[in-house]
């Protein structure tokens, strides 16, 4: 490749990634949407908290392999069989060793992963249930009436 060869190739990559770049937010100008607050609801953090917390149960007893027809010593059954094969010589028996515990490690990385989205969507939910209840509780109209969120905006323009 000579080398202007080479200065266009850079350029017409540094083009495409200055081209495809995009900031997260609302677009401008007429028919953008105007209001640009964050809306959480809450039942959609639960019903993701609670799916995190199904798969995270679901994998704990499905994909353990290591821990599957365990013997008295507490080995699984692909253990075992791992075990046999190192004793009849075959190289086959270590690699399944190393098989088991990537998988293992692996699959305890998915369940911290789950349990962590859970307990995060968990939290999330009730802080923001506490962070409303608060809000309704300070902002009140004239006669003692909760402000209703639709009017919020109101206060901002």
């Amino acid at each position: 490749m000579a080398w202007d060869e080479w200065d266009r190739a850079k350029a017409d990559v540094t083009a495409r990634q200055q081209a495809s770049m995009r900031l997260n937010q609302l677009p401008g100008g007429p028919g953008g949407n105007q209001q640009a607050d964050l809306v959480v609801n809450q039942d959609d953090l639960g019903a993701v908290g609670h799916e995190a917390f199904l798969l995270h149960s679901r994998l704990r007893k499905e994909a353990d392999i290591g821990g599957a027809g365990a013997d008295a010593e507490g080995a699984g059954s692909t253990m075992q069989a791992a075990a046999a094969l190192k004793g009849s010589s075959f190289a086959l028996g270590s690699e399944l060793e190393t098989t088991v515990s990537v998988w293992t490690s692996q699959v305890k990385s998915v369940l911290q992963a789950c349990a962590h989205i859970s307990n995060h969507l968990d939290y999330s939910k009730k802080t923001h249930a506490e962070n409303d209840a608060a809000i309704a509780a300070s902002l009140r109209n004239r006669d003692g009436s909760a402000v209703p969120v639709s009017r919020l905006a109101e206060y901002f323009t």
